[in-house]
């Protein structure tokens, strides 16, 4: 099991013990995006180390290497010069330092599996982190849509359920019955000695003006029954 593969099950523990406690879903990515982050963080700095290492032990494996060759060479040069006892003791060291380079090159293999199994957690979180941050715009605006439509709901069940409605339909019959009682307030009022005498003098304008017409009238049909 690769270093992602163990941070993915704390976190997926971590994420599965909010939605058990049924927190904010905005605040459920925004934390499940900072665990990634942090994460990430520590997997690199991981991959740092033994990548570190993986140098470390190169450097020692070349080291080893040229020691192995140089004993080899002190080797040939006292066999060479008839010094048996000296080319034992070199080969002797030689062996000594094949050994070391043998320990170092198995050492470097698991380190450099190690290096690949960080690098590879690292491209897969950093591929997981981007696809969340772009899901997290989407998942905000539609936590805060459904936020928006479950208070408009509550509203319309709260005033379908209560008796704000008759109190408003009370409300209007008052100002009817109070425009009502406007008008009626000048029905039936006895005019005054003014109103009376005004009304005399319309009258007689009025019916002064008839027998105008009515005169008019007279003379234009005697005029035509004398021609």
């Amino acid at each position: 099991m690769g270093i992602f593969s163990r941070m993915s099950d704390i976190i997926s523990s971590n994420i599965n013990s909010m939605l058990d406690k049924a927190e904010d879903p905005e605040k459920l990515v925004k934390m499940m995006i900072r665990e990634m982050e942090d994460t990430l963080v520590e997997v690199k700095a991981s991959c740092a180390g033994a990548m570190a290492t993986k140098k470390r032990i190169q450097r020692e494996l070349n080291t080893a290497n040229d020691r192995a060759r140089e004993w080899g060479d002190k080797a040939q040069l006292a066999v060479d010069k008839g010094r048996e006892d000296l080319a034992r003791e070199a080969l002797m060291e030689k062996k000594r330092y094949t050994g070391k380079v043998e320990s170092l090159e198995k050492e470097l293999e698991q380190c450099d599996a190690l290096v690949n199994q960080y690098q590879s957690d690292i491209q897969k979180l950093e591929d997981k982190l981007s696809n969340a941050r772009e899901r997290q715009r989407v998942l905000v605006q539609r936590h805060i849509h459904a936020k928006g439509k479950k208070r408009a709901e509550e509203g319309i069940r709260k005033v379908d359920t209560s008796d704000a409605m008759v109190r408003f339909e009370r409300f209007e019959n008052r100002i009817e019955r109070m425009e009502a009682e406007a008008d009626l307030v000048n029905m039936g009022r006895k005019p005054n000695l003014e109103d009376e005498f005004n009304r005399l003098k319309t009258d007689e304008s009025i019916d002064k003006e008839l027998q105008e017409l009515k005169n008019r009238r007279q003379q234009q049909t005697g005029g035509g029954s004398q021609l």
